[in-house]
């Protein structure tokens, strides 16, 4: 037979009152309807589910062991519910996302993944300064960005990590580093890294252009720029070199440059970041695409 759910939720209610008039207040029913729902629930199941007198309504034994029974299961259909109402508030809308760089395939994957499952969402993307990885999260210019890490800002959550990929030291030609099969972090002492620009935050800075080696040699601090194509310009001037993850080598290929691997430094990585107590259904819908 057929189940109503109305007859599971007056039972569940008035198993918790065990009296008629407070469920009928709380379901907002008459009395008479409490009475004609349990009756025809108790009908279905082929049993009395409570004892009723007119001093005292109790659970017969077949009430508790059906009660038992119920609130796990009415719970989880109560969850299936709650998801369903996610998902469809994910499903339409604008969600607009921020990166930095080049969007790459981790990216663009999850962009047509997530397109795909959800059809009337539209998906802006539009690209954020290197040298300025929150600004856009804080003006509201977009809703979620993908960034470089290290993140450590209190009102920002750093959701999924990905793309993580090890660091290339990038030279112009003539410099003495190229043409190495690898570099090791400390034979960057004494050597000059192109920094970025603020607003970043120091911390942030410092992780892309350190200025120490691992055992704690100096490293110069050299001009500062605010993209990644005027630290490639300066680079190929020989103003310095610069830490660029391995995909970022690839994408940005000049006859005047190269990259050489390097290790002793983490490697590069990037994070899906939103403002604090703002994540909307799409942000968590998109942030399974980048898992």
């Amino acid at each position: 037979m057929a189940l109503d759910v109305r007859e599971l939720e007056c039972f569940l209610v008035l198993a918790d009152e065990l009296h008629f008039g407070r469920t009928a207040e709380r379901l907002y029913l008459s009395q008479g309807r409490v009475s004609q729902l349990l009756q025809s629930l108790e009908r279905r199941i082929g049993g009395p589910l409570f004892e009723r007198t007119s001093r005292r309504v109790a659970l017969t034994p077949l009430g508790k062991e059906f009660l038992t029974s119920l609130r796990p299961a009415y719970a989880a259909l109560e969850r299936v519910v709650e998801n369903a109402r996610e998902y469809a508030a994910a499903a339409g809308g604008t969600l607009r996302i921020g990166f930095q760089g080049t969007a790459g395939d981790e990216i663009l994957r999850a962009v047509s993944a997530f397109q795909e499952r959800n059809p009337n969402c539209r998906i802006s993307v539009c690209e954020l300064p290197l040298n300025d990885p929150f600004g856009g999260l804080r003006r509201r210019m977009v809703d979620a960005a993908v960034v470089l890490l290290p993140v450590a800002e209190d009102d920002l959550v750093v959701g999924p990590v990905f793309s993580r990929h090890p660091q290339t030291l990038a030279v112009c030609k003539q410099h003495r580093l190229a043409g190495r099969d690898s570099v090791d972090a400390e034979e960057l002492a004494g050597e000059t890294l192109i920094a970025f620009s603020g607003p970043a935050p120091g911390y942030w800075r410092q992780a892309q252009a350190p200025t120490q080696t691992p055992s704690g040699a100096l490293i110069h601090r050299g001009p500062e720029v605010a993209t990644l194509q005027e630290g490639l310009s300066l680079i190929a001037a020989g103003r310095g070199a610069m830490l660029i993850c391995q995909p970022t080598g690839t994408n940005n290929r000049r006859a005047d440059l190269t990259t050489v691997p390097l290790t002793g430094f983490p490697e590069s990585a990037l994070a899906f970041i939103w403002r604090r107590g703002e994540e909307t259904p799409s942000i968590r819908a998109f942030a399974e695409y980048l898992t």
